[in-house]
């Protein structure tokens, strides 16, 4: 039995990875600062440690609670202080130096700990900003650096830390560069959501013939990955040779205008867009997806339905909280 740890299995991804991971027969320990908030667990062990303390990080790596206590073979390092365009604008101190010191502890308690492969969670915002209708950019094109935010640097930094860490230490470390996620079981308010899930909330709230808020004129372009095809694509890479940050994501480029327009559409509603100042990020993502596909690994889902599984969540929350108020 193969046994793996989760670091971050109490958020969207990790959680979803976890449940993947037991499908495939591992032995699974998540550990987080917190539980996940919607369903619970599938992780055979799961502990809340605070990944900022290489103690804990220490911790988190102790032999499995197999019969034979063996050590963790995997780790899968998704810890991270993150959320939407919003929370990344505003609170890069904390970004910069939560996910560091998560980063920089866990990778030296794996290497300490023998652990055979390290899996770490890199960010298409490694990129710099790109005009609607650019050509791609693989993924050397990261470099000459320039991050449009605080997340990214920190995200390219963790990257060379890797590296360095599979050069000198003997890791097997594979790295993916996400897409935007999706999917329920997500954070859909309080600021840290993304926007598939802010805006099926602006939607679900709205009341037929009014306008739902959008940042920005509308026109910003990305590729949204639905997250069982993220976690497929960690699988797949982790399993991979590919010794290289990997894009992960998919093909399909969208506006948030368009992407409104369709939760709109799923929504039923007679509803308006009005665009408003906030926080947009880059203009466009225009990134190469053949590194990905030459590991056998191709998204499946498409936005729309996608979509057509989020939307219903978000609104069945919204109307949860709305019945306990």
């Amino acid at each position: 039995m193969k046994s793996a740890v989760v670091c971050g299995a109490g958020g969207f991804i990790g959680h979803h990875l976890v449940r993947k991971l037991k499908g495939l027969g591992y032995w699974v320990r998540g550990v987080d600062l917190k539980e996940p908030e919607f369903s619970p667990t599938d992780a055979d062990e799961f502990l809340l440690l605070d990944l900022r303390q290489p103690e804990l990080c220490r911790q988190a790596l102790a032999p499995s609670g197999t019969a034979s206590a063996e050590p963790i073979q995997e780790v899968y390092q998704l810890a991270a202080d993150m959320g939407g365009m919003g929370f990344i604008h505003s609170a890069e101190c904390e970004i910069m130096v939560n996910s560091a010191l998560a980063n920089l502890h866990m990778i030296q308690a794996a290497a300490d700990a023998k652990v055979h492969s390290y899996f770490f969670s890199s960010s298409a915002c490694v990129y710099s900003d790109q005009a609607p209708g650019s050509d791609l950019i693989d993924e050397e094109g990261a470099y000459p650096a320039l991050p449009d935010n605080e997340y990214g640097w920190e995200k390219l930094y963790a990257e060379r830390v890797a590296l360095a860490f599979a050069r000198n230490h003997g890791l097997r470390v594979r790295i993916a560069r996400f897409q935007n996620c999706y999917g329920p079981e997500g954070t859909w308010e309080g600021g840290r959501e993304k926007a598939p899930a802010a805006i099926c909330r602006k939607v679900a709230e709205a009341k037929p013939g009014e306008r739902i808020p959008v940042w920005g004129d509308g026109s910003a372009l990305r590729v949204y990955t639905y997250v069982d095809d993220m976690v497929e694509g960690i699988v797949h890479l982790m399993r991979s040779a590919e010794e290289r940050p990997t894009n992960l994501g998919g093909t399909e480029i969208t506006s948030v205008t368009e992407l409104a327009q369709a939760v709109i559409e799923l929504s039923g509603k007679d509803l308006g867009i009005a665009y408003v100042d906030g926080p947009v990020g880059v203009q466009a993502r225009h990134h190469s997806m053949e590194r990905c596909q030459a590991i056998g690994w191709h998204t499946r889902w498409s936005l729309r339905e996608g979509l057509a599984v989020l939307y219903p969540w978000v609104k069945a929350q919204a109307e949860r909280n709305q019945a306990g108020s």
